[in-house]
């Protein structure tokens, strides 16, 4: 007896220790060891990896045993790796876009692809506001000039700035980002026009916004444009020369959404005219962006346009630690529902889990 309370808790680590080696669960990229997180909600049904890989070929060999994956946004999971699977019961991709999975290919082998829409709408939309509220009240380009020149300390150097209250705000793609994205610029007093041809009609009238129904008098009206669409083969380039040639001169572009939604270029092009006052872009169709990109080497030269009104961060409009830790936490839960046979939540590629009984021992 005197041995008992020594011997129940190793019974219980080796119980714990076999139940984890039923599934395994792969964390494709972004995160390292150590997984506190998803092993405190995974740990007692699945043994849990970091593969830390930063491009598809770095899966190859590591991931075909996978029962789920956790995926984020260093990698792409295409039908090279998808079609390499052996057992897998889910695809996560912990964040809200899902450009980077196959969901076809996904949904061929039947296994259900799923997202995590609401870790970080109120980030996303904080940074946008944040970005416009930078370049329309000169925040960014007083800062950049002085640091430069602060010999012509005056604010005559940053004119004209005009007062954003009554001024339109133009956003593109009406979802819960772009939702909270308006609210905020309602709260600065800005008009809120809006482009979504999939949102149902009535929501306009709930948020007292106003519908627009095409791109073109949405930029051809707006003072600034916001985007927050997903990346898809409709919304590749979407925002061109064209689109920026209706805005009103000296209007403000800013994309929190996705890289490839806008032709650099062109924004390129728009700010050495003086046609855009300024723009912030938070993602790059290439991330992270290569050395001789013409934006990049335009935003370092200092006697550049782009110095001074463009304003580039590196994909990180989604965080804040609470929000990382939701994505995670999020991602886990939704692995763990898959693993057990219980209804997994946010499928994206229309595959529906069956109960599925643990592998055999």
């Amino acid at each position: 007896m005197a041995h008992e309370p020594q011997q129940r808790p190793l019974a219980s680590y080796l119980r714990a220790s076999f139940v984890a080696q039923l599934f395994n669960v792969a964390v494709a990229d972004f995160l390292r060891e150590p997984l506190v997180e998803e092993r405190r909600i995974l740990g007692d049904v699945a043994c849990v990896e970091a593969l830390d890989a930063m491009s598809e070929e770095d899966l190859f060999g590591r991931i075909e045993r996978a029962d789920a994956i956790m995926l984020y946004h260093f990698v792409t999971l295409g039908e090279a790796v998808i079609s390499r699977l052996e057992r897998c019961r889910l695809i996560v991709r912990c964040g809200v876009g899902v450009d980077n999975v196959d969901r076809e290919a996904a949904a061929r082998r039947g296994i259900p692809v799923a997202n995590v829409p609401d870790y970080g709408a109120e980030e996303v939309a904080d940074s946008a506001i944040g970005m416009l509220l930078s370049l329309a009240r000169g925040i960014n380009f007083f800062n950049s000039r002085m640091r430069l020149d602060g010999s012509r300390w005056t604010y005559e150097t940053g004119r004209p700035l005009v007062r954003l209250r009554g001024r339109k705000l133009g956003i593109v793609g009406l979802g819960r980002i772009g939702i909270a994205t308006a609210l905020r610029g309602k709260s600065l007093g800005m008009q809120v026009l809006f482009y979504d041809p999939y949102l149902p009609d009535g929501v306009d009238k709930a948020l007292g916004v106003t519908r627009v129904e095409s791109l073109e008098e949405l930029f051809s009206q707006s003072h600034a444009v916001s985007l927050h669409c997903p990346a898809t083969p409709e919304t590749e380039g979407l925002v061109g020369s064209r689109l920026l040639g209706l805005m009103h001169p000296g209007s403000y572009l800013v994309n929190t959404a996705r890289g490839a939604v806008v032709d650099a270029g062109a924004v390129l092009t728009a700010l050495e005219s003086g046609h855009l006052a300024g723009a912030a872009l938070d993602v790059l169709t290439i991330e992270p962006p290569l050395e001789e990109d013409p934006l990049l080497v335009a935003w370092r030269d200092p006697t550049h346009a782009a110095h001074d009104r463009l304003i580039l961060n590196p994909h990180s409009a989604f965080y804040c630690e609470e929000g990382l830790l939701e994505m995670r936490t999020k991602g886990s839960e939704n692995c763990r529902r898959a693993l057990r046979g219980e209804r997994i939540r946010n499928v994206v590629n229309g595959v529906a889990v069956s109960a599925l009984a643990p592998p055999a021992a």
